[in-house]
């Protein structure tokens, strides 16, 4: 019988830590700080400044698309980059605070100027964290939340849109495109004949990607996480490289106590950055 409670719940950052390295795995989903019992976080800027201007996106996507921009979506960033200020944010001094939050606020101007895909009808998943059974039988599921689906009239289906605030390009061998199609094909009735990644440090609007098939999306999504569950059956998360790797050596500064401690962030986490 299937138990949600049991299950290996996976999402593409995890899966994305375990590609990277399986000890960054293990530190970031799996282990807890003795003293706490919480999951452990590294906060850093470029971290600080996508959340908050996720979460911007996010208040306007709960709202009607006529109302989308009566409050000024610069204003709504004003307030929520308050819970990331200082320390919080992992910034180091004024100055870097300053610079990411003016790069933050160039992206939300974009948005501003360039409003048409905020402005279309979209879908929303009622759960809070959308997630479905990738296999009952090895008690897996997959979940994640979506940035944005832009309801297609015509076809009577929806078209994903993430929106990125890196500086680089998402790789086209990256497995976000196959969970997200996996996601929101079984999270939703409707179904899905598009994709987008918009960019909002450089396009002002988004760059159409190539769907890949459900098949193909899950095979490669099944592959990874079969070794994931494995991985966390036999409690073998070894770095691939002898001496630590640049995904899982700042975590194990936070393990030795090497690190600052913040605050309790989202979800009971210790959040903690590096000096």
């Amino acid at each position: 019988m299937k138990d949600k409670y049991t299950a290996v719940w996976l999402s593409h950052s995890s899966i994305k830590d375990y590609l990277k390295c399986p000890q960054a795995y293990y530190l970031n989903n799996i282990y807890r700080k003795p003293e706490t019992g919480h999951k452990i976080m590294l906060m850093q800027p470029p971290l600080a400044l996508g959340q908050v201007v996720h979460e911007v996106i996010e208040e306007m996507s709960k709202l009607p698309a006529a109302e989308r921009l009566r409050e000024s979506p610069l204003k709504i960033y004003e307030r929520l980059w308050k819970k990331v200020s200082g320390k919080m944010g992992g910034f180091r001094s004024l100055d870097e605070e300053t610079k990411y939050q003016k790069r933050g606020q160039e992206m939300v101007q974009r948005l501003i100027d360039n409003p048409g895909p905020l402005l279309k009808k979209i879908i929303k998943i009622r759960e809070e964290l959308p997630y479905f059974w990738l296999s009952e039988e090895e008690n897996l599921i997959l979940c994640g939340k979506i940035d944005w689906l832009e309801y297609l009239p015509q076809t009577d289906s929806v078209r994903i849109l993430d929106f990125k605030t890196g500086k680089f390009d998402e790789d086209p061998d990256s497995l976000q495109l196959p969970i997200y199609n996996l996601l929101v094909t079984n999270c939703q009735k409707r179904s899905v004949t598009g994709a987008s990644y918009w960019y909002l440090d450089r396009d002002d609007e988004p760059r159409l990607v190539k769907l890949p098939d459900l098949d193909s999306s899950y095979k490669r999504v099944m592959e990874i996480a079969q070794k994931i569950a494995l991985a966390r059956k036999l409690e073998h998360f070894k770095c691939r490289q002898k001496d630590g790797c640049r995904a899982c050596l700042p975590l194990e500064r936070i393990v030795a106590g090497q690190a600052e401690y913040v605050a309790v962030g989202e979800y009971k986490k210790d959040i903690y950055i590096l000096n």
